[in-house]
């Protein structure tokens, strides 16, 4: 019995265990989903919906990627809203913020004689207060516009030499727009003249730091032309072009189309200027050249809106009055034209009233001929002394009080006329004033015809026979680059540029190297060079390079003070970059210590030549420099001579 009883509590108990663990484990479950269940509505309610809820326990796990840190906060303060917070495991992950790109940082630099605008975004570091000053520092007094902003970003590599040089840049350029980022400047300006604007280039093309893209644009105005003048001549020598002038490239290239459809051979300039009396130019000059061509000989000429048709002597009037009719037919509004067709040869009358003058190939002047009176002879005799010297000018000029009128001015025009020439002769009558000669200019025929033209006037006759010479043009004579480095290189061979151990001191025997240098450059003024310094591989590579630059800058500063234009040579220096020879040894040392001399291209380039000027440094001991001492630049001295 005692058994029995204990068996049957056992069971009791054992079921009671059994309904309780089934009891609780639903009710945990029940628990779970119901905590869960609230959790998800209330995060649904509140459009969280990229969280994930879980029960474990009661423990509510939420799980997911939030957009931001914002929405994982909001997800779990909304959940702790519905269930105790220690409750809560929070395992929701945020989407990583994107990092914020830095801007493209810029500025335009203006400049023009109202002051400075500087407009642009700049990194914080760089600070707008040092740029503004620094443009203030381009010239006294200058007014400078502050339109910068800044951002706190870093600058990007390159920005703090691409702003120091569009800065020097703008020095330069008086009247120019430059735009500037890290690596690209943009220069548009405007220079003088085309020699300044090519003198701008080389300069600024010296300046721009390496790797950086240099876009630049300088235009230089297009000369004033007064008059503006169109001489076309047809006669036994052929056609051609005593001056031209054209206001656009269009024009031009019109004007030289219709010259050579009327027989002008050969290579033809035509001046691109200011100072169109209509733009309508080209068309007239088309007309006028088409009016010679139909008469078969004559010349026109244009000055300004004055248009002078002359026919060949000779020429039959019917056929001249019909070119005429032609051409005032064919003249836009503006021009004027007067036509003249001389008398035959026969009609001339015998011994005509004249003035001659002889230009010798020695610089030598006759005058001869006549005179309207003593006042006119002074005044010839004066002008003739100003123009050729006062020693050159020898006047056997006679009075005749029956000239005609204008005679002085056509004598002093037709002096001035004779003075553009190397030699000839100028002739003075009362239907023509003839030029010929010899000159050493292209444009000489151009000028005298413009001269004549305008002092002459319209309708007046003139002829101008002038063949260009190049032995003397002073242009032309003058030797090609490749030339000048072939006297370089003569003069390198016979004696060596020294300095001073471990300096950019030039050594006093180096002296007559300089002098032959500044000889050569006399003639060759201009040359776009690169002056660099090497050195051997001993001592350090900074301390090399530095020194082989103050040694080219040296070099360099050495020619100037012997008065050579150095506006477009440059001084660079490479240190050890590039030996040509084994440096183990001191005879590959020697070698290595050396100064170049390379001739750049328009573009800064070196220019494809065979080999550089080389001209060997050597080492010398103390003396004075064979360089002007306040030019020289003296680096500090180093244990190890480079």
């Amino acid at each position: 019995m005692p058994l029995r009883s204990n068996l049957l509590a056992s069971a009791a108990f054992a079921t009671a265990a059994a309904l309780a663990v089934v009891g609780a484990s639903w009710a945990a479950t029940m628990i779970e989903d119901r905590s869960a269940e609230a959790v998800r509505s209330r995060l649904t309610t509140a459009g969280l919906t990229f969280v994930d809820v879980r029960a474990d326990g009661l423990q509510v796990w939420l799980t997911g990627t939030a957009p931001n840190e914002a929405a994982r906060f909001r997800a779990v303060n909304a959940a702790g809203s519905v269930v105790d917070a220690a409750r809560l495991r929070d395992a929701l992950e945020v989407i990583p913020v994107r990092e914020i790109e830095a801007p493209r940082f810029s500025v335009e630099m203006l400049r023009n004689d109202d002051g400075v605008s500087l407009i642009g975004l700049l990194p914080e570091t760089a600070g707008t207060e040092d740029l503004a000053e620094a443009a203030r520092g381009l010239a006294t007094g200058l007014q400078v516009a502050d339109m910068l902003e800044t951002a706190d970003f870093p600058a990007p590599e390159g920005w703090s030499a691409a702003v120091d040089f569009g800065l020097k840049a703008l020095r330069l350029l008086p009247q120019s727009k430059i735009s500037v980022a890290a690596d690209r400047v943009s220069i548009t300006a405007i220079s003088d003249s085309e020699q300044e604007k090519r003198r701008l280039e080389g300069q600024i093309l010296r300046l721009a730091p390496e790797g950086l893209e240099l876009v630049m644009n300088i235009s230089a105005p297009r000369p004033v032309l007064t008059p503006f003048t169109l001489r076309f001549v047809m006669d036994e020598e052929g056609a051609r072009f005593d001056a031209c002038s054209a206001d656009t490239a269009r024009a031009r290239d019109r004007i030289l189309a219709a010259g050579r459809a009327a027989g002008v051979a050969g290579e033809t300039t035509c001046t691109i200027g200011l100072g169109v009396p209509s733009p309508r130019w080209a068309e007239a000059a088309e007309a006028g050249l088409r009016a010679v061509a139909e008469l078969g000989a004559g010349s026109v000429t244009f000055s300004d809106a004055d248009v002078t048709l002359e026919g060949r002597p000779g020429t039959p009037r019917a056929a001249f009055d019909r070119a005429v009719g032609a051409l005032e037919a064919a003249l836009p509004p503006v021009f004027s034209l007067e036509a003249t067709l001389p008398p035959a040869p026969q009609a001339v009358p015998e011994g005509p009233a004249e003035f001659r003058a002889t230009l010798s190939e020695a610089g030598r002047v006759e005058l001869a001929g006549r005179v309207t009176d003593e006042l006119t002879r002074k005044a010839v005799d004066s002008f003739a002394r100003a123009q050729f010297g006062a020693s050159k000018v020898r006047s056997t000029t006679r009075l005749d009080g029956e000239l005609p009128e204008g005679w002085p001015v056509r004598v002093l025009a037709g002096l001035e006329s004779l003075a553009q020439l190397q030699h000839g002769e100028l002739l003075v009558r009362a239907d023509t004033v003839e030029v010929n000669g010899v000159t050493g200019s292209k444009q000489a025929s151009a000028r005298i015809s413009q001269v004549l033209s305008a002092r002459l006037g319209q309708g007046r006759s003139f002829k101008v026979d002038v063949i260009y010479d190049e032995k003397f043009d002073p242009e032309a004579a003058l030797p090609t680059p490749q030339e000048c480095m072939t006297r370089i290189r003569r003069v390198l061979a016979g004696q060596k540029i020294t300095f001073e151990p471990g300096s950019a001191e030039i050594d006093p025997s180096a002296r007559g190297t300089l002098d032959g240098l500044a000889e050569v450059f006399k003639d060759c003024k201009g040359m776009p060079l690169e002056i660099s310094g090497h050195t051997d591989s001993q001592g350090s590579e900074g301390g090399n390079k530095a020194l082989s630059q103050a040694r080219a800058e040296a070099v360099l500063m050495a020619l100037q003070g012997r008065r050579v234009d150095v506006g477009r040579m440059k001084a660079v220096g490479y240190g050890e970059e590039r030996p040509i020879a084994d440096n183990r040894d001191e005879a590959g040392r020697e070698a290595n210590r050396r100064i170049e001399f390379t001739l750049l291209g328009d573009d800064g380039n070196p220019v494809d030549e065979e080999t550089p000027v080389v001209e060997e440094t050597a080492e010398a001991s103390e003396g004075p420099s064979a360089a002007p001492a306040e030019m020289t630049l003296r680096p500090k001295r180093r244990p190890q001579d480079g």
